[in-house]
């Protein structure tokens, strides 16, 4: 059964930290390209970062290039979003998903997970 269990989300305060998870079975986490998104109230949800099958590449949105770093650990089926810097801004719902498309049409390829709430108090 394929499942994608996103984790690490919580409240903290402006310019804090925080580093998610992705937790992932039932396909083959090796041969996809990962990536986050975030889904605010109200708005669509957005690309935050991207990373290759090996690890060795990686792409960011604008909002949040040089603050947010993925990673993956393909011995453990599992992609990792470390956030610093925090903003108000950042206040979502994040969630994981092998992708497939082309920037900026990126697109989730199995069913969405129940994500995991960041609030980010300012």
């Amino acid at each position: 059964q394929v499942q994608l269990v996103e984790s690490g989300g919580g409240l903290v305060q402006a310019g804090g930290s925080l580093r998610l998870s992705c937790a992932t079975s039932g396909f083959t986490f090796s041969r996809a390209v990962m990536a986050w998104f975030r889904q605010a109230p109200g708005k669509e949800r957005e690309f935050v970062a991207t990373i290759s099958q090996s690890g060795d590449s990686t792409e960011y949105g604008d909002s949040v290039a040089g603050r947010f770093t993925i990673s993956r650990d393909n011995t453990k089926n599992t992609m990792y979003l470390q956030m610093n810097s925090l903003k108000a801004e950042d206040t979502s719902v994040y969630y994981c998903n092998p992708i497939g498309g082309s920037r900026p049409n990126y697109y989730g390829i199995l069913s969405w997970g129940k994500g995991t709430l960041v609030t980010v108090s300012s």
